[in-house]
This record gives structure tokens, sequence and C-alpha cells, in this order.
């Protein structure tokens, strides 16, 4: 991305291929102003206005507005204990936003954690780590040693009366975890099943008491929002989601990668201008814009806007914002049997559809892709992906299996027939 820090404050400190700044480097680079403006000069309300302002809406998927979130946390006093959970859990195939985030620059998450915390007035806070994220993991418990050795957690933070207890948890690591009821479940040494909703965490959440679930990206966001306002990060954008995004970029494109660029930046620009186009000998056919639990768009959507009403509107979603992309020498039929292979090994067990469902479906596109697939199969298929859709299942990761399945099914149809026809798949 071009231009100056300004347009890039997320990644302004991310220095490749390099150990991320200590706190002595993160004060220097103006980190911890937006705690010290908090706690020294606003209200908790007045945090929340300023995010609700912003348009923020959460990075790990569901675009939620963040300020909206927070303002469900009951403020009465009827409960004293309040939790925050960062959800560092990114098992999203294809993703990998967060972990530049946390290892590049440890600090903006946690300042961001220690802000959002007092704006809900949560007493304790924990990020709730990928185990497999051990280099992120080091970083962060370094950073964590370090502000509450400068007083930035514990008691009492810089004289505001406001307490705070930041734990990093290293998770057992199951993809159910992104769900964050089941992740509080996990929380709390439990088997990792969700919840039923309502209630929603903000009122019921860890061990009973009112919790606010945000993601990685999200919070980083925050102390920024808290230093320069809410206009200054609306006006970031090309819509009206505000802020700039990670976006990101897998398979055979030249330089594959995740890059900070405006909320609302086309797909067009993020595949040809920052992932470099297609390597060579190889053409661009499809791609999941966020992550592998959203459907498919093709080369007709390469002018959509990267912002949630945009990709929704093109008939997928935004998801995580970092993009799976689909070459013309890839068998599609294989791409989508690895991906329900993986969903099917990572469903929780709770309910029967996901349970039995998704490996149904993943050996019916095993058997398509080794060439013993029938006609019949395809209706089967598709039956599946209504069994398994949203309001089928007790959480959303089936209905996020079946998206690139249903989306798959139709841009992948003449694929699917070549497979049953031949008795093998064209691309061995």
């Amino acid at each position: 991305m071009t231009g100056g820090k300004a347009e890039r404050p997320l990644t302004q400190n991310i220095r490749p291929d390099e150990e991320p700044l200590d706190i002595d480097g993160y004060l220097r680079a103006g980190g911890y102003a937006a705690l010290r403006k908090s706690l020294g000069g606003m209200t908790p309300e007045e945090v929340i206005k300023e995010v609700t302002a912003s348009n923020l809406r959460g990075r790990g998927g569901a675009g939620f507005p963040t300020g909206k979130k927070w303002s469900l946390a009951p403020t009465d006093g009827m409960s004293r204990r309040k939790y925050l959970v960062v959800n560092a859990d990114e098992m999203e195939p294809g993703t990998f936003k967060d972990r530049l985030l946390m290892e590049g620059d440890p600090h903006q998450l946690i300042e961001g954690a220690i802000v959002s915390a007092f704006a809900i007035q949560a007493s304790v806070a924990y990020i709730f780590l990928r185990a497999e994220y051990t280099l992120a993991g080091r970083r962060l418990q370094r950073a964590i040693d370090e502000a509450r050795a400068k007083g930035y957690l514990g008691k009492n933070i810089l004289g505001s009366g406001f307490d705070l207890e930041l734990h990093l948890h290293r998770s057992a690591g199951r993809y159910i975890c992104g769900d964050e009821t089941a992740m509080l479940t996990a929380l709390e040494g439990n088997r990792a099943i969700p919840r039923a909703k309502p209630p929603y965490p903000q009122i019921s959440g860890l061990w009973g008491k009112p919790t606010v679930v945000n993601n990685v990206e999200t919070l980083a966001n925050i102390p920024h929002i808290v230093n320069r306002g809410a206009e200054w990060f609306r006006g970031l954008a090309h819509g009206e989601d505000g802020g700039t995004k990670i976006y990101g970029a897998s398979g055979r494109v030249k330089h594959p990668g995740a890059w900070e660029l405006p909320m609302g930046t086309t797909i067009r620009e993020i595949l040809e201008e920052h992932a470099g186009g297609m390597r060579d000998g190889y053409a661009f056919r499809a791609l999941l814009p966020g992550g592998a639990s959203t459907q498919f768009l093709g080369e007709q959507h390469l002018d959509v806007a990267m912002d949630f009403t945009s990709v929704e509107k093109a008939g997928s979603r935004l998801g995580t914002g970092t993009m799976i992309i689909v070459d013309d020498r890839t068998c599609p039929i294989g791409l989508l049997h690895n991906l329900q292979h993986f969903f099917a090994q990572e469903s929780c067990g709770w309910c029967t559809p996901c349970r039995d469902g998704l490996p149904w479906v993943e050996r019916l596109l095993g058997a398509i892709e080794a060439g013993q697939g029938e006609t019949r199969d395809l209706e089967i298929l598709e039956m599946h992906t209504g069994f398994l859709g949203p309001g089928k299942t007790f959480c959303a990761l089936a209905p996020g299996a079946m998206e690139p399945l249903e989306s798959g099914l139709k841009v992948f149809r003449e694929d699917f027939e070549r497979h049953i026809d031949l008795k093998r798949c064209p691309w061995r």
C-alpha cells in the first residue's frame, strides 16, 4: 500500500523478518497513548460511543458492529465481574491475518485489549491463542510481561482506579473454537462445544458472567480510533464500513501474502496489484473471498469491493478477507474434497447433521474424485447443502462448510460431470 503511516495504522510498526518492537520502541512510536487518553480523560461510555461512530465491524468473519456488541454488556452494576476474550484461534483455512498482527506488533493488540476492557469495564481478559502459533505466543507473553512491568496491567492502572488482569491461554486447538460460545466452553476447561443462544455471551458468557469476544484484528483498531477519532477512521475506507482491512491472497499468485488496504478495495486491485496476478502458465478461474467457508466468486466479480455489503450482494461473504485463489490447473473437485475433509474432522460431533452429514459429503466427493462417482451423487450433494444449511445445525460450522460446496456445484458443474463421465480425474 502506498502513502503515509496514517493510511496503514495496523501495520505501521511491523518490520518484515525483524523482531517486533519492545515496549520502549512501541512507546517511542506513540504506543499506549490511547490507553493514557481513555483512562485519563474518557468515560467507558465515551469510548464505546467513539467506537460505535467509527463504523468498525468485527474482523473475525461475521462483521457485527463492534460498538453495538460492547453496548449489549450490562452496565447497571448487576454483575461486578465481566470478561473480555480475544479470539486468536485463527484456524480458518487460507487465513493468516491475525498471525501477522500478533507476531509483528503484539503491543498493539495488548493496548487494544486494555482499552476495550476499560470500555466494557471488564476486570479480567484472556487471549485465546491457537496452540500452533508458538512464535506469536512467545511474543505476546513477553509483551504482556513488559506491559505489566510498566504498570499498564494489574491494579489501579495509571492511577485511574481501573484494574485488569490479562492472561494468555494457549488452546488445545479446534476449529470449532471459532464459535465464540465453544471457545468460552473450552476456556472453562470443558469440551469445546457451542452453547444455545440466547442468552448471548454479553449477558451470560464465561462462567456465566457478561463476556465480550472480539477478534484480534478488531481490537488492533481500537487504539487508533481512540487516538485519531471516529471521523478519521471512517475516512480510511472507500465505503461505509470504517477503517482499513488486512486482505490476503493464497494460491498460485506471484506474490501470496497479506496487505493492509482501505476497506472496500476491489478484488481486482488486491489480486493484480498486490498479489502480482497469476503465476506464469496459470490462469485465474475462481476464488473464495474470505477463507474456506465462503462461496466462490468468478471473473465477473473481480471489480467487486471487498467490504461486507458488496461481497454479500455478489453472492458470498467477506469473511476474514483472505482470498483463496483457484487456477485453471487445479482440480476443483479435489479442492472441495480437501476442504470438506477438514470440516468433517473438525466437527465437534454435538449435532447429528454436522457429525454425520459432513463425513457423507467428504466420502461422496472422494468417490467422484477417484472416478467412482455416479450422476445421482450430485443430487445427494445438493440435498446435503440444504440439510446442513443455516438453521439446521447447532452452530455455523456445517453451514459454513456448505457455502463452498453449494456454490462449487454450480460454478464447477461441468467438472463434476466430466469426473463422472470419464470415471477419473481429468487433472491426473
